[in-house]
């Protein structure tokens, strides 16, 4: 890379463009940050890029939610059932849950306050960084996209709204764990029969430990997908507006891109 081959190399880069995806500071709300932490624990990292932790944070979350039976005592709970909901629920694992939920949404919330004053000091640093990335295997470069269609593209299938936006490592864990998903709830034979109209074989053959992971992954696939779009097309309007200002911009004449 060459921002980091230079004497005088900035502290802080607002994107990094590699063969596996783009990874890029903006502001974001930390409610809304917190609020996904609140739906999944990790889905609040993954929108602020912290894959790794965002990933532990999900698995464990599946992990311990299977352990306590955590998804069939609500559904009974909606349900009414409130001694089926105390009987599904395993006491053991109980005090493991609970501090780990807390800290996804804590650390979410933080991180996301934490990056937010980064972003604007790199903006004010105006640091350069690779825009440009290719290699044996694969290329990636900034361009604008459509938000719709990469909210579209989920909608069909969630994870391809990240491979559109070149974001291979999440897309293959996305499709990889909604796979997953739908294979132990038994999801598409449910729909198959609700389709044809037999309810009563659909309500049967339905795992409700499993299939109440997938409306958060849906949901949170989409948006992440939309959202992450419309911050890309913002930063490729903003590497295209440096880049003629520093070098077809003439004196006195400012250069307008995107509206800004």
């Amino acid at each position: 890379m060459e921002n980091f081959r230079t004497a005088f190399r900035n502290k802080r880069y607002i994107a990094h463009v590699s063969l596996l995806g783009t990874t890029q500071l903006h502001k974001r709300n930390p409610i809304t940050i917190a609020c996904w932490s609140m739906a999944f624990p990790g889905f609040g990292h993954l929108l602020l890029n912290k894959y790794l932790r965002g990933y532990a944070l999900i698995l464990w979350e599946m992990f311990i939610n299977q352990k306590i039976h955590l998804n069939l005592a609500v559904v009974h709970t909606f349900n009414g059932q409130f001694q089926a909901a105390r009987d599904a629920l395993d006491p053991r694992f109980m005090s493991l849950y609970i501090p780990v939920y807390i800290f996804a949404i804590y650390d979410s919330y933080r991180t996301a306050v934490d990056l937010n004053k980064i972003y604007l000091l790199a903006q004010r640093e105006n640091g350069r960084f690779n825009e440009f990335s290719i290699g044996a295997l694969e290329v990636n470069y900034l361009d604008k996209r459509k938000p719709w269609l990469a909210a579209l593209w989920s909608m069909g299938v969630p994870s391809v709204g990240q491979l559109y936006l070149h974001r291979i490592v999440l897309a293959a864990f996305i499709l990889i764990s909604t796979i997953v998903i739908v294979w132990q709830s038994n999801l598409i034979l449910a729909l198959h029969c609700m389709i044809i109209g037999d309810w009563s074989t659909a309500s049967s053959v339905v795992d409700e430990q499993w299939v109440l992971y997938f409306p958060s992954f849906y949901y949170f696939t989409i948006y992440d997908a939309y959202t992450s779009t419309v911050e890309n097309n913002k930063l490729f309007n903003d590497v295209l507006k440096r880049h003629l200002i520093d070098n077809y911009q003439p004196v006195g004449h400012p250069v307008t891109v995107g509206g800004k």
